[in-house]
């Protein structure tokens, strides 16, 4: 009787995640935990890494395989939440949203802050040159280039369409570099900019018309899908959004948009993301590979962008300031916000998060431009 309580007691232990762990997978939880302090201590972007921590924690339970439980295994619940990643629907929902809670005026006041928001995609061409000359195949390559636009949900809609298996390690890369704006962009800033246009002050923009903000949407989407038809799935639902938020007759639909909408996507999407992270899939060279390449990319976005504003100054009576233009990735309302706060570190009066909002939402509209273009380019 001894012997079979001990052969009992011997089976549940070789069931348990301790007797099946590995080492890559204690390496993710590390990563995950890592992921939740840095959203609730650090304040580093909760809303995206504590999601995506927690799923990484959630992916990297030793299980037994077959069992239906795995984010990989057929019929278990987390492959059917994770559906919506594969198929780029959680992108889409979450591009509703953002148009539900964007304003555009800062953008038609000035529409020459779109050029920031195009010249800070440079980033991803660049990255695309770079990873294909490092051996990646082209579809990879490509859906590490987006990763420079700063845009976690674009990425991960990319990256479903061309190189699916790479999902986890370019989402945990864009989503991070997203996080870590703070950490990444002042540098940059601070080396490509002198005090003197740091302290550059923008004028007060123009009022604009409800007309005006009415129209935008409508015909911002027609002109955009004309240039990258690839792209609809993704800039259709940010006009729609932008377009209930604005009309005034939709007050209910951009408020469910806007709150439940989004927060439910981003929600599973960071789980789903996160779960898809099983050490013994995602910790590989090629990983490796594709976050230095994530790093380069978005700070090649940062750069172009702050470059490209110092160019339009020589040819312009207004200066722009400069600072700008690392605003022009797609990282809303982040990379603004630390516009914004170093413009007011030079001069503590000196107000630039409008303008920055306006080159930010270019971005957003810039990133997913490209992603079509790549797409249609590489199918």
């Amino acid at each position: 009787m001894i012997e079979n309580i001990l052969q009992m007691f011997s089976q549940f232990l070789s069931n348990t995640g301790f007797y099946l762990v590995d080492y890559r997978q204690i390496i993710m939880l590390i990563a995950g935990s890592t992921f939740v302090y840095l959203g609730i201590a650090k304040q580093f972007e909760p809303l995206l890494l504590i999601p995506i921590g927690f799923g990484i924690l959630i992916g990297n339970i030793p299980f037994f395989k077959g069992f239906g439980i795995g984010i990989y295994e057929q019929g278990s619940v987390l492959n059917y939440l994770y559906f919506g990643v594969r198929t780029g629907i959680y992108p889409s929902l979450i591009f509703l949203g953002l148009g539900a809670m964007m304003d555009f005026s800062s953008l038609l006041a000035r529409p020459q802050l779109m050029l920031l928001g195009a010249a800070a995609q440079a980033g991803i061409f660049f990255t695309l040159l770079g990873a294909l000359a490092l051996g990646f195949l082209p579809k990879e390559a490509a859906s590490i280039a987006i990763i420079g636009g700063a845009d976690g949900p674009t990425s991960i809609f990319l990256t479903a369409k061309l190189a699916p298996e790479l999902i986890g390690p370019i989402a945990i890369a864009a989503y991070s570099y997203m996080a870590l704006i703070p950490v990444i962009q002042p540098p940059i800033m601070r080396l490509l900019t002198t005090k003197k246009e740091r302290l550059i002050r923008m004028s007060t923009p123009r009022d604009v018309s409800k007309q005006e903000r009415i129209i935008f949407p409508v015909v911002g989407f027609i002109l955009c899908c004309f240039v990258a038809p690839s792209a609809l799935s993704l800039l259709g639902p940010l006009f729609m959004g932008n377009l209930l938020k604005e009309c005034g007759e939709t007050d209910r639909l951009a408020e469910t948009a806007r709150n439940a909408v989004i927060d439910t996507a981003t929600i599973i999407l960071g789980m789903t993301v996160g779960a898809s992270t099983q050490g013994d899939v995602f910790l590989t060279p090629k990983s490796v590979g594709i976050f230095l390449l994530g790093a380069l990319a978005f700070s090649i976005a940062t750069a172009s962008g702050i470059l490209f504003a110092k160019l339009m100054n020589l040819f312009i009576k207004e200066k722009i300031n400069p600072l700008l233009g690392a605003a022009g990735v797609s990282a809303v309302p982040g990379s603004a916000r630390e516009v914004h706060l170093m413009g007011r570190e030079a001069d503590p009066t000196n107000f630039l998060l409008m303008h920055a909002m306006a080159c930010n939402s270019s971005g957003v509209i810039g990133s997913a431009i490209a992603a079509g273009v790549l797409w249609s380019f590489m199918t």
